[in-house]
């Protein structure tokens, strides 16, 4: 029995891209807000608030008027939706810990067919074969228990490293949650700082207030992107803690059931069913 290849995880790659991808929208948004040369007028800081009664700006305007930090936002904002439409996808028990294979695998290791588990596992690649299948790799019938305290070593080990790699995409989710606050804050403070400097220029309040509103929009556009990024990392890193513990208690039924430790009576009895599908109540 030979082991499966080793999975190279491509996250650090994916996150060296958009990290490549924030630094090229910073240097495109400077000319814009950050890096500019000549600061507006009175009269154009005046003209971005409307007449009293009048609703002359929609949503495209509002994000305009936030200059260029609002494009690292909106890219901020598109990487959070991507990140958690993956991670819907992804970490689901039906994905990682599917019950037809459980099913199927506790068959195996009651009948002790070790070379039909781990082909199960090898043709239905997931969180839950690949932990199992290294366990399986530890097997030794000359030893007690059939070598079980290995295989439980062999399983953590791998139950670990897929819990990781599934955290990199999730922890994606914080890292927006925390710097688009951040970006927002910073745009605020730089459009305030301008906003000033026109009052030292000679702009009336009615200018200062209009310079002191648009600033505050960068604020919200960080709020806006940071609270559901935020929701989404919480949501998902419970959601993956409560499938790599299922993942867990399913391998260990199935290196109990080979063990001996457990024994099953038939295709399945009430103690697999409850493993295999009573555990996972709740997690889609």
């Amino acid at each position: 029995m030979k082991s499966g290849s080793k999975l190279k995880p491509k996250t650090p790659l994916i996150g060296l891209a958009l990290a490549t991808v924030m630094a090229f929208a910073v240097l495109m948004a400077m000319p814009d807000s950050l890096a500019q040369d000549t600061p507006p007028t009175p009269d154009e800081v005046a003209k971005t608030v409307p007449a009293t009664g009048e609703q002359t700006k929609n949503l495209l305007d509002v994000y305009k008027s936030g200059g260029g930090m609002m494009h690292i936002l909106a890219l901020m904002f598109i990487g959070t939706v991507a990140v958690a439409g993956y991670c819907f996808l992804q970490v689901s028990a039906g994905k990682m810990v599917p019950k037809r294979l459980v099913d199927g695998v506790n068959r195996t290791m009651a009948e002790r067919d070790i070379n039909g588990a781990y082909s199960l596992c090898q043709e239905n690649p997931n969180s839950y074969s690949r932990v199992l299948s290294q366990a399986l790799l530890k097997v030794n019938f000359d030893r007690d228990k059939a070598n079980k305290p290995s295989m439980d070593e062999a399983a953590a080990e791998t139950l670990d490293q897929e819990e990781t790699k599934q955290m990199i995409w999730v922890n994606y989710l914080n890292v927006f949650a925390t710097l688009a606050p951040m970006l927002g804050l910073l745009g605020t403070v730089w459009g305030m700082i301008e906003a000033f400097d026109q009052l030292m220029r000679g702009a009336d309040a009615k200018g200062l207030a209009g310079g002191i509103s648009t600033a505050m929009v960068t604020t919200a556009g960080g709020l806006l992107v940071g609270i559901p990024a935020m929701f989404f990392y919480f949501f998902f890193r419970n959601r993956l803690m409560t499938i790599m513990s299922v993942t867990q208690r399913n391998v260990s039924f199935a290196l109990d059931v080979l063990s001996g430790e457990i024994r099953l009576e038939g295709a399945a009895t009430p103690a697999a069913e409850a493993i295999a599908e009573g555990e996972t109540t709740g997690v889609e």
